[in-house]
């Protein structure tokens, strides 16, 4: 690296870093707005993008450090509600009793951010450089408006002069013209539980918020209602319970009025999952939802879906059954809108976020067998691993195969992001890509690469060797 290169981004790293450690107080829009600007800037050369940062940037970067603030905040009171306050005098019980106020003024939603003198961030950062006196990023240190030293516990007592967040997101420069949905909904913005637990409080907030934003917001302002950090702790609580659940799960029925709901392909329609939520009820202890695969692509809110979905089977996990569908797969989710939606969402988080996502596809089970009679899987009927090709067949040429067992199927290796076309995982794509037929028999789909084509003799076959009475596939939505 370039000598000069090396120095900027070095100085810039312990930009970043002064920034980071400071505590904040007495500073007004216009302050707030240079210091966040700043760092944003010296993350931009830190990380070696080269583009302008933007007013969304800055409000990223603020709605993270608000989360935060909010997520201490309320540690901080659940410390506090533990504590013995004996032994204490009046001034230290004077202290953890603003403590406690100040965190609850965080969690009602009235954060203040505030600065130490910025004037002492160049001496903070002890580096100077005669090629960036005059850079941008120097020249937002020079931040004006009499600056106050306070430090300890001073520097939260002075409320008149700190600077309510809601202002800060109608800092200067346009933002006050943002889409008029955005403050409202911002305002409502998700939070990971502090104790990482979800509860149903919680996932019924997710669907207001998630509902509101579908219908008012701008695709690019989704980041700021549902964070990066927010899927991606999310998509793991879903993870470590789907990755224990067998390639086929089975789903025990308890009770005379127990009901189990199989549903179809979602396809990113989240209004329409709304309605049946609505209208067929919430997952409970005698209504089970057995959802069938194919959550994205084609509908334009398949994260939506996804993270409902998911904040529900970590919810009940025994009474939410996510299937993998063909689409969950990086092939169809790249070629028919699912990864455009992610991109057009989280804009320079979008790679990260999809290559969650799709790490979360891998841990999906492959079918169910409910109540000991149904069996569901997203495309139907599978070979025998025995006697699969060694080799992909040649095209247009179809050759008769057996029909696969049970034992088989628990033996597949799910964790493809792709399905294989030959070797012992065929089974992967025959489960998530095969097709019914009216004609006996099983065989090669030729027309569409992957997967069989299964006639009415295979389904008797197999129904009668497991003493089942149904199968379900695809499109099929049905209440048992």
């Amino acid at each position: 690296m370039d000598p000069r290169k090396e120095r900027i981004k070095n100085g810039c790293l312990k930009i970043l870093e002064g920034i980071n450690s400071m505590s904040l107080v007495n500073l007004d829009d216009q302050q707030v707005h240079s210091l966040v600007m700043m760092r944003e800037i010296a993350r931009g050369v830190v990380d070696d993008r080269d583009r302008k940062v933007t007013k969304s940037d800055v409000i990223t970067a603020l709605r993270h450090s608000i989360e935060k603030m909010v997520c201490a905040s309320r540690d901080i009171i659940q410390i506090l509600s533990r504590m013995s306050f004996e032994g204490l005098d009046d001034q230290s019980m004077h202290l953890v009793m603003r403590m406690k106020e100040i965190a609850n003024g965080v969690i009602d939603k009235q954060p203040r951010v505030a600065i130490t003198r910025p004037d002492l961030l160049a001496e903070q950062v002890g580096f100077v450089d005669e090629g960036m006196r005059d850079s941008p990023v120097v020249e937002s240190t020079k931040i004006s408006n009499g600056y106050v030293p306070i430090g300890g516990a001073q520097s939260m007592t002075n409320e008149d002069e700190m600077l309510d967040v809601e202002h800060v997101l109608r800092f200067e420069n346009g933002i006050d013209e943002v889409h008029e949905s955005l403050l409202p909904c911002f305002q409502q913005f998700l939070l990971w539980p502090p104790d990482d637990c979800v509860t149903l409080e919680w996932v019924q907030d997710m669907m207001v918020i998630l509902e509101q934003a579908s219908q008012k917001m701008l695709p690019s302002e989704f980041c700021h209602i549902v964070p990066a950090i927010l899927v991606d702790k999310l998509a793991d609580a879903a993870c470590s319970i789907l990755c224990k659940e067998p390639n086929c799960v089975e789903i025990n029925c308890q009770g005379e009025d127990s009901k189990v709901i199989v549903v179809g392909d979602v396809h990113g329609q989240f209004h329409d999952l709304m309605f049946l939520f609505k209208h067929a009820g919430v997952p409970s202890e005698n209504r089970i939802y057995v959802f069938n695969g194919n959550y994205v692509d084609k509908g334009a809110w398949g994260i939506e879906v996804l993270l409902f979905l998911l904040a529900w089977k970590v919810l009940m996990p025994h009474r939410v059954y996510l299937l993998r569908g063909n689409h969950e797969s990086r092939y169809c989710t790249a070629r028919y809108g699912f990864k455009k939606e992610v991109w057009a969402k989280y804009g320079d988080q979008g790679e990260d976020v999809y290559n969650k996502f799709l790490a979360c596809f891998k841990e999906l089970p492959l079918a169910s067998v409910i109540a000991n009679c149904v069996y569901t899987t997203h495309g139907g009927l599978f070979r025998s691993i025995h006697a699969a090709p060694s080799q992909k067949p040649k095209r247009n040429k179809t050759h008769r195969v057996d029909l696969g067992s049970l034992a088989e199927l628990s033996e597949v290796k799910r964790s493809f992001v792709d399905c294989p076309y030959e070797g012992p995982n065929i089974l992967l794509s025959d489960v998530l890509w095969s097709r019914p037929s009216n004609r006996d028999g099983l065989r090669d789909n030729t027309g569409q690469k992957l997967g069989l084509l299964w006639g009415p003799d295979c389904t008797e076959a197999f129904l009668k060797q497991y003493n089942l009475k149904v199968l379900t596939f695809k499109y099929i939505v049905s209440i048992l």
